[in-house]
């Protein structure tokens, strides 16, 4: 960027010089001798591309290079950025999906912990459901066997037992 400011600088003082010379006074003009160059020669040498460049030309050029390297920079800041922006989005999306992860699996194990104790209490209740059936059957079989004595000791001995038939006994 320093060259170019300088090159810039050095096209202006000549161009300003190049306008600061005026025309020479009519009296100290120097004869033109005919028959060295016409005008079409003349602007056939300005209009021929093998030419040296100006200073108008360099100047564009350089302008023209100058532009260029500062749309590849902003280009290249600008992709640079992009794909930063880019990596702390994967970075944070598996940041957070991990964290999705750890957290299904903890409400996972907390479901086994919770379906496992329900299902033990289940269990649970099964078992003191079938144990007082048990008790309830075991008292019902000691009951028919009273039952059965009193009866077997009121038939040996020849009486009927007023308790249950007592609306039929006078």
């Amino acid at each position: 960027m320093g060259e170019t400011a300088e090159k810039h600088k050095r096209a202006e003082s000549e161009e300003s010089e190049a306008s600061s010379v005026s025309a020479p006074a009519p009296d100290q003009m120097t004869p033109v001798q005919e028959g060295t160059e016409t005008v079409s020669q003349v602007s056939e040498k300005i209009e021929d591309p093998s030419r040296e460049m100006t200073s108008t030309d360099r100047d564009a050029e350089l302008e023209k290079r100058w532009e260029e390297n500062e749309t590849a920079k902003v280009e290249h800041k600008t992709h640079k950025k992009l794909s930063a922006v880019a990596s702390k989005k994967t970075t944070k999306t598996a940041h957070v999906e991990t964290k999705i992860k750890k957290y299904e699996e903890k409400m996972e194990k907390k479901k086994a912990k919770y379906v496992e104790k329900n299902k033990n209490k289940i269990a649970e209740n099964h078992k003191a459901a079938e144990e007082k059936k048990a008790i309830i059957e075991a008292k019902r079989g000691e009951n028919f066997l009273k039952v059965e004595e009193t009866a077997a000791i009121y038939r040996s001995l020849g009486y009927m037992p007023r308790k249950c038939l007592g609306c039929f006994s006078s």
